[in-house]
């Protein structure tokens, strides 16, 4: 990582807690929707949201679907699996207004964001955000994380049209941060669609592994195979590899 002139962050659970917000949202619309459902199943219904096992965001984010009707197959998806109504459009325009007031009204920056971005600016590098979300969906996100004027979003999936693991996403957002890929870091909580997409464009992927589910042994094994991605478990930890990598 020699000679970087700038880091690319992924915005989801990268710089904001999305997990936390996306919690809370579905605890709103699971007392509602999903009454019956035990509360020590919030749990299973949050992993249900974010393994997205039918892969309706990732079709979304390769320009296949609209981003609503992904989040309705979504809805349907979790109501299956956990006997729920069938949404129709009347009733999924209800679930969504609620869990989206809820999950925006819940946004926040993670605590190690503020100071590693601080951080990175005062050494003088140009920091920016490629999302796999719409641009003016994580401007607001930025703004409510109280990061916007230090992190502007470059890059979105409205941005080409498509998103991550497109090469072409890295190398736009280089071009607007005004560094080249092979001086750009690019972070992110996702190890294929992050850090290894950002690896295979030319920029320097690092893997933020918050929860740890990347064992020693996989992260070893990451290394040992010659790819450039480092793994980390907390931005604070990221000044330090661009100093001493």
């Amino acid at each position: 990582m020699s000679a970087i002139e700038g880091v690319l962050f992924d915005i989801d659970d990268t710089l904001v807690d999305t997990r936390g917000a996306f919690a809370l949202a579905l605890a709103a619309v699971s007392a509602v929707w999903l009454p019956d459902l035990a509360p020590e199943r919030a749990p299973e219904v949050l992993a249900h949201w974010r393994a997205d096992a039918n892969g309706r965001y990732r079709r979304y984010t390769r320009g296949e679907v609209g981003y609503e009707a992904q989040r309705m197959a979504r809805a349907n998806d979790l109501h299956r699996d956990f006997g729920g109504p069938e949404l129709d459009e009347s009733d999924y325009a209800e679930w969504n207004g609620l869990f989206e007031r809820t999950f925006t009204a819940s946004w926040a920056a993670h605590a190690d964001a503020p100071d590693v971005v601080d951080r990175l600016l005062a050494d003088g590098l140009k920091v920016g955000a490629l999302s796999n979300a719409a641009t003016a969906y994580q401007v607001r996100k930025l703004t409510a994380a109280g990061l916007i004027d230090r992190v502007p979003m470059l890059v979105g999936v409205d941005t080409l049209g498509f998103g991550k693991p497109d090469p072409r996403v890295f190398t736009e957002a280089c071009a607007r941060l005004g560094t080249e890929p092979s001086r750009t870091v690019y972070v992110g909580d996702e190890l294929d669609v992050d850090a290894r997409a950002a690896t295979a464009a030319g920029l320097h992927g690092v893997w933020l592994d918050r929860a740890g589910a990347g064992s020693a042994v996989h992260a070893g094994e990451l290394l040992a195979a010659g790819e450039r991605d480092r793994v980390i478990r907390s931005l604070a930890e990221l000044p330090g590899l661009l100093a001493t990598a």
